[in-house]
């Protein structure tokens, strides 16, 4: 993958047996270690964390997520420089996030659950771990349309 944020769409396939959701164009290839997140409620925020070597890939394993991504050298406040992604269980896809970003996400929906497919090891990250607060960016305003 490069070094911008990518989305990596897949499909979902219905018939009388079940369903099917796939991303068939993501490889594992570079992929070290992946872990499940699953905040305790719908609107919970979990941001920001970066990494200048780490990559993650996130795929919805259910319900929703608003996904923000921004540079680590954004100015602190500054929302245009903050890419925004919806990622959902009924639309199949893979966000990317290269190193150099943080990241950050909030539930949209009840049992939402996260899969994050990282480039680094757990050690590799532990010298690679870049926090600010949830609100640094604060794009997790809900838009009651």
């Amino acid at each position: 993958m490069g070094d911008q944020i990518e989305l990596i769409r897949g499909g979902l396939a219905v018939d009388d047996r079940g369903s099917l959701r796939f991303v068939n164009d993501f490889s594992f290839a570079e992929v070290k270690r992946f872990y499940q997140v699953e905040n305790h409620r719908q609107g919970f925020i979990r941001a920001w964390h970066g990494h200048e070597r780490e990559g993650k890939y996130v795929y919805a394993v259910s319900g929703s997520a608003l996904i923000g991504a921004v540079p680590l050298a954004a100015a602190i406040g500054d929302l245009a420089a903050v890419k925004k992604v919806v990622l959902s269980e009924q639309s199949p896809a893979v966000l990317w996030i290269p190193p150099g970003y943080y990241n950050g996400f909030m539930s949209l929906t009840v049992n939402t659950k996260l899969m994050f497919f990282s480039t680094s090891t757990l050690e590799e990250s532990r010298g690679d771990d870049i926090r600010k607060d949830y609100d640094t960016w604060n794009i997790w305003q809900e838009d009651f349309r």
